[in-house]
């Protein structure tokens, strides 16, 4: 079967722009959406969206024209709950934490988080051209504060070229895909100075917002500076419109790796018939689905959290009915900063001495019988690699 991804028209109220303006990336974001006179153009707004526009809202609210045309007009349509400010974020429930993950104390530049011994975030931007309403960035992002000013610039460089034992630098944000092609290309080009430096990663939900931005001179760049990997962040098939995929396609057929990291949201996409009708169609357009994550208790995000139980519950309906390339990874960030767990179907039955039973996914039992401690060997080359190994510890 080869899926068909539907094109995308302009609002209503562009309906008379040139094309070309429609599908300028530029354009798209200086025509952001942002007020209650913008959204009430496009939407027939609840009262509870109308309320979080006349509220003390503490995070800024923008869409795109093209990701507001995905929207449906149901004030339960999923793309609509993930850009629409509503009356729950003002409220306190369950959990709420201003820094989930623990970031601040992660910091030892002003533009870096350095978290995992090998891998580190840099922080390019906190500019988004859409504020997802369960950001767990938000106390960073949409403070207008763009590039880095040059001190902050150079003090992560600085740090990263000090720091040998990391091998991957994940440019984030807010999205660096906001960024120009300039600025972008010099800080591929620092980065690729700086010899431990192995891999270059970009996290941005551009495609899915604004995928106009995937352009030529892009990719260039990307190819320029391999080897490069590209985290995008789908989190509904409705997503997947005719731009969207051909902007997906962009990227792998000019050698850039795409992976796919979405968040289960309560209301949104929290089964497994989406979970699956997403991956399917990614994997379709080469896109692997890398982590479904639980939603952060980042502030006002109770009302789009599902619990872990719900999330644990799709991943066992998924677990064994689909391929393994399908099958993104389910894991927690466990808040204050203890680092991502990931979670599994639990299929142990019972441990005995060397031999572990099992129930499979499909109810088939049997069990694994392990050799003794004592016939277990490590390889003789082991010490050629320890240098490397040691760095990380």
């Amino acid at each position: 079967m080869k899926f068909s991804f539907k094109s995308t028209k302009p609002l209503t109220t562009f309906k008379d722009i040139d094309l070309n303006n429609w599908q300028d990336w530029r354009w798209q974001i200086r025509k952001s959406l942002k007020s209650k006179e913008d959204f009430s153009q496009h939407l027939s707004l609840s009262a509870e969206e109308e309320t979080a526009f006349s509220g003390d809202s503490n995070f800024q609210i923008q869409t795109t024209p093209y990701y507001m045309s995905l929207a449906g007009n149901h004030p339960e349509d999923p793309i609509r709950k993930i850009f629409a400010p509503t009356v729950s974020e003002l409220s306190f429930k369950h959990q709420q934490m201003l820094d989930p993950l623990g970031e601040k104390q992660n910091r030892p530049a002003k533009r870096i988080i350095h978290r995992y011994p090998d891998r580190l975030l840099f922080l390019v931007t906190d500019y988004c051209s859409v504020y997802c309403r369960y950001c767990t960035r938000k106390h960073f992002t949409g403070k207008e504060a763009v590039f880095p000013k040059e001190e902050e610039y150079q003090e992560a460089l600085n740090y990263i070229r000090s720091t040998p034992k990391v091998r991957e630098v994940i440019l984030s944000g807010g999205d660096p895909l906001t960024l120009s092609n300039s600025k972008l290309d010099r800080v591929f080009s620092d980065l690729r100075k700086i010899e431990h430096v192995e891999i270059i990663r970009v996290g941005s939900r551009m495609p899915v917002v604004n995928p106009f931005r995937i352009d030529g001179d892009l990719i260039q760049i990307f190819k320029k500076n391999k080897p490069v990997f590209f985290m995008t962040h789908f989190n509904h098939p409705k997503e997947l419109s005719a731009e969207a995929a051909a902007c997906l396609e962009s990227l792998v057929d000019n050698g850039v790796p795409v992976f796919n990291q979405l968040v289960l949201l309560n209301g949104v996409n929290n089964h497994p018939a989406i979970i699956q009708a997403l991956s399917r169609r990614l994997l379709f357009l080469r896109v692997k689905p890398y982590y479904m994550f639980q939603c952060d208790p980042s502030e006002g995000t109770d009302h789009l959290r599902t619990s872990i139980e719900d999330s644990l519950s799709i991943q066992e309906e998924l677990w064994g009915r689909v391929s393994g390339l399908m099958m993104p990874n389910y894991s927690i960030d466990i808040p204050g900063g203890g680092g991502k767990t990931s979670m599994v179907p639990n299929h142990v039955d019972r441990v005995e001495e060397n031999t572990i039973f099992f129930t499979g996914f499909d109810g088939v039992q049997s069990s694994y019988v392990s050799p003794p401690k004592s016939e277990i060997k490590k390889p003789i080359d082991t010490e050629s690699y320890l240098d490397e190994w040691n760095q990380l510890l």
